[in-house]
C-alpha cells in the first residue's frame, strides 16, 4: 500500500511539472545561457588575476583580523533580521500574520539558494512557496515578496545617490554621479508610488497579457489590484518597510566597510556607500554566475579611481563573498531539518492511517 501511494505521487508530481512548464520552454537553452554565464565570470575573474600578485593576495587575506570578520557576520545576522521584519510587516498589510521564527527560517533557506544556485531569485520562490499556502493566493505571496524585492531597490539607488552626493570625488564624469543616481531615485519612487495609489490604472496596463488567456489573467489582475488596495491602506507599513530597507542596505555597506577594516584597507564608509549599491545594481544584470567577476571588476573599478591598488578591492569582494557564503551555510542546514521534519511528519500520518486500516 505505502509503495502504491509513493508510485501515485511521483505520477502526479510529474503530471503537475509537466503542466507549469510553458510551451516554448527548452532546457538546452537554460544550460546553453548558465554556460555563457560562466564563461563571463571565468573570463573577468582571469583578466583581473593576471594584474595582481596572487601570492600577495593571498598573503593579505590569510592577516585579515578576526574579531572584524565576526563582526562582519555579526552585521550580516542583522540585516537578515531587519529584512525578515520588513517582510512580515508587508504581510501583515495583507492580514496575513505569520509566526516570525518560520519567517526568518523561510529568509534563511531562500538565502542559501539565493547564493548556491546559478541565479539570484531562486530564494524568491522559496518565500513565495512558503506563504502561498496561507495567503491562499500564489499571485498575492508574489506580489509581497516583489514589493519587498522593489523597495530593497529603490533603498540601493537611495544609498548610492547619498553616498555619492557626500563624497564629489566620484562626481568626474566617468562614474555614476549623484544627479543620474537622483534621477533613477526619483523615476523608480515615482512608478512605486503610481502601482500604489492607483492599482487599478496600474492592472489595466497589463490587459493586453489577456489575449494570451482572458480568464487565467483577469483573476491574477483581480488578486494584484486588491493587493495593492491593501497596500494603499496601510501606508505605514509601506513607509516601514522602507525605512527597513535603507537600514538593511546601509548594513551591507556596514559588513564591507568591516571587512575591509579587518584588512587594514584605507576606504571608508561614505565611499563604500557608492561602490556597495553600484556594484549590487550591476551584479542584477544576467550575465555571470552569481555576480562572480563583474563584482570584483566593479569593485576594482571603484576602488583604482580612488587611487588602490586592485589587490584591495579582490581582497574585499571576495572575501565578502566568502562569508556571505558561509553564512548561507545555515540556510542549508535549515532547509535540511525542514525536510527532515516533514519526512517525519508524513511518515507518522502513513503508520497511522496503516493502524487505522488495520484495525
Amino acid at each position: 500500500m505505502l509503495a502504491d501511494r509513493k508510485s501515485i505521487s511521483r505520477t502526479r508530481l510529474l503530471m503537475t511539472s509537466n503542466s507549469d512548464l510553458p510551451s516554448g520552454h527548452h532546457p538546452k537553452r537554460g544550460v546553453l545561457m548558465s554556460v555563457a554565464k560562466a564563461a563571463v565570470s571565468v573570463a573577468l575573474l582571469w583578466l583581473l588575476f593576471t594584474r595582481v600578485d596572487v601570492a600577495r593576495l593571498w598573503q593579505a587575506a590569510r592577516q585579515a583580523s578576526p574579531s572584524w570578520l565576526l563582526a562582519a557576520l555579526a552585521i550580516y545576522f542583522g540585516m537578515m533580521l531587519a529584512s525578515t521584519w520588513r517582510w512580515a510587516l508587508l504581510l501583515r498589510a495583507q492580514h496575513l500574520d505569520v509566526r516570525f521564527r518560520s519567517l526568518s527560517s523561510s529568509f534563511l533557506v531562500a538565502t542559501f539558494f539565493n547564493n548556491f544556485l546559478p541565479s539570484n531569485i531562486g530564494g524568491d520562490f522559496i518565500r513565495i512557496a512558503d506563504t502561498a499556502p496561507l495567503a491562499r493566493s500564489r499571485t498575492l505571496a508574489t506580489t509581497v515578496v516583489l514589493l519587498d524585492r522593489g523597495m530593497g531597490l529603490l533603498a540601493l539607488v537611495l544609498v548610492a545617490a547619498i553616498g555619492s552626493t557626500l563624497h564629489p570625488r566620484f562626481a568626474d564624469g566617468k562614474t555614476l554621479g549623484a544627479g543620474i543616481l537622483w534621477l533613477g531615485f526619483a523615476i523608480a519612487a515615482g512608478v512605486a508610488s503610481s502601482a500604489v495609489r492607483f492599482p487599478h490604472a496600474f492592472a489595466r496596463l497589463a490587459h493586453p497579457l489577456r489575449l494570451l488567456h482572458a480568464e487565467w489573467v483577469d483573476q491574477r489582475l483581480a488578486r494584484l489590484t486588491a493587493a495593492l488596495s491593501r497596500f494603499q491602506e496601510t501606508p505605514g507599513a509601506l513607509a516601514g518597510c522602507f525605512i527597513g530597507a535603507v537600514i538593511v542596505q546601509g548594513g551591507i555597506v556596514a559588513f564591507y566597510a568591516a571587512i575591509a577594516r579587518s584588512m587594514h584597507i584605507p576606504i571608508g564608509f561614505i565611499e563604500l556607500a557608492v561602490i556597495v549599491p553600484i556594484t549590487l545594481i550591476v551584479q542584477m544584470l544576467p550575465v555571470s554566475m552569481n555576480g562572480f567577476g563583474v563584482r570584483e571588476a566593479t569593485f576594482g573599478f571603484y576602488f583604482t579611481r580612488l587611487g588602490l591598488p586592485l589587490e584591495s578591492a579582490l581582497l574585499v569582494s571576495f572575501m565578502g563573498a566568502a562569508l556571505i557564503l558561509l553564512f548561507s551555510l545555515s540556510g542549508g542546514v535549515a532547509y535540511l531539518a525542514r525536510n527532515a521534519g516533514k519526512a517525519h511528519a508524513s511518515f507518522g500520518n502513513v503508520l497511522a492511517e496503516e493502524e487505522t486500516s488495520l484495525s
